[in-house]
């Protein structure tokens, strides 16, 4: 049986959502909101608000219009949960320098070769 939107799973087997899951569904859900708000200060000042005022209806325009790019940035903006700067780039020798920069801890060469 399909759950009701937005109700979390309970029961056996059960997934547990993680901080990072949780925290991109919250900024899916806040783009969602914004666009859907743009879409309605574009229908309602197209349809309804001009014919009573044109100037009220082309200041919603004008707000609409800004929504977009402000729901983007939210959508896309990287949080402190986030772990971008140390993925590895797939480049042994980047990855150790950085690695050491970063100081992460990794075996010494020559503990390597002896271990050889």
């Amino acid at each position: 049986m399909a759950r009701p939107f937005g109700l979390p799973a309970t029961g056996r087997g059960a997934r547990v959502r993680s901080y990072a899951e949780g925290v991109y569904a919250r900024r899916r859900r806040v783009y969602f909101w914004m666009m859907g708000a743009c879409m309605v200060l574009f229908v309602g000042a197209f349809a309804v608000v001009r014919l009573f005022s044109v100037p009220a209806a082309i200041a919603m325009c004008v707000v609409a219009m800004l929504i977009p790019p402000v729901a983007a940035m939210v959508a896309n903006r990287r949080g402190p949960e986030d772990r971008w700067w140390d993925d590895p780039t797939g480049d042994k020798q980047s990855d150790e320098w950085w690695d050491e920069l970063d100081g992460k801890k990794r075996p010494d060469r020559k503990d390597r070769d002896r271990d050889e």
